[in-house]
This record gives structure tokens, sequence and C-alpha cells, in this order.
């Protein structure tokens, strides 16, 4: 029987308050395909634990995260590049990448109550509007400010084609490794 990886944390276990909504385990999401079969979002425990920084900076001022994707497992980016095989807005299936190895987060502000913040685009909204220097309107451009500042100062970077996309800053430290997200259920 598998047995869980200590180098990889249930985001949950750092910070109950965080909303986890991972969209590539249903049909609600750009293929229309479930691409993985797991609901719980796990990342490396460094970046979970920087992740649950980000999270109180945020609740404090009255948000919550909102987590669309985490660690995605080589066999699902191999899903997803066929589906999408653009790496500007796909990457290619390599267990080195960042999502692939546990790295980076997909993430949204919601208020309180859970109720996703307005930002600029939708979620995987391949055009122009979802990249960094888009223009946004004065509530998404400080909707914007308070998660960017909020993940940067927790030891995030964000990926300049994608607003939602955060890498954490150590991420060269950490080498390819793959694990069972559904080991890690709280």
């Amino acid at each position: 029987m598998p047995e869980k990886d200590p180098d990889f944390m249930n985001v949950l276990a750092v910070d109950p308050n965080i909303i986890v909504d991972l969209k590539y385990a249903t049909t609600d999401n750009f293929t229309h395909q479930m691409i993985y079969d797991f609901t719980t979002a796990v990342a490396r425990t460094g970046t979970v634990k920087k992740l649950g920084i980000a999270s109180r900076l945020l609740y404090d001022q009255g948000y919550r995260l909102k987590i669309w994707d985490a660690f995605r497992p080589v066999t699902a980016q191999a899903k997803l590049f066929s589906v999408v095989s653009d790496p500007m807005w796909v990457a290619e299936p390599n267990p080195n990448y960042s999502h692939q190895k546990g790295v980076t987060f997909d993430l949204t502000l919601t208020d309180l109550d859970g109720h996703e913040v307005e930002m600029q685009s939708a979620f995987d909204d391949f055009t122009g509007k979802a990249k960094r220097s888009a223009p946004r309107t004065a509530i998404q451009e400080a909707n914007y400010q308070r998660l960017d500042q909020a993940m940067t100062q927790a030891g995030f970077m964000g990926y300049e084609n994608e607003w939602w996309d955060y890498r954490d800053t150590d991420m060269d430290t950490y080498g390819p490794k793959q694990t069972d997200p559904n080991l890690y259920q709280l």
C-alpha cells in the first residue's frame, strides 16, 4: 500500500480557511473532461507553508484563497497538453515543471463567505485578458494587487501570462517528484 510522502502536504492542513475547488477534478474546465481523479489540493511541504502565510495575510484583510489547481501529475498534464498544445498556455508534460512537481498554485480571492471577487478574466482564459499586463478596472486592480502582494510577501512569484498562477520562489530547489493526492485527505 502506498504511503504519504512527507515532501507533500494537503493545503488544508496549513489553513482550513482555504477553499479548494480543483477544476480539473470536474468537467468545469476548458477541456470539459475530468483530468484527474482527486479533489485534495497538495503541494510540496515548503510551498504549502508559504501558502499558509499568504492565506493568513488575506484572511486578516477579510479575504480567503480559493485553489483551482495545485500539484498536477504528469499524466494529467499530458491530457491537458493534448487538448491545448500551445506552451504559452499549457506546459508540455515534464516532471520538472512547476505544477508537475508541486510548487505552483492556480488561485483567486474570495470574500469571507467564499464568493469570488471580481478579477480581469475567468480561470483558464486563453486570451490576452489573462496576462498580468492586461488592463483592469479599478475594482479588478485592487483585487489583483491584494492577491499579488500577499502571495509575493509569502514567497511566490506570478507567471506573466496567467494572473492566477503563482510559483514558489524556491521552486528550483525542488526536484521532480510524483505522489497520489488521494493519500493526503484529511
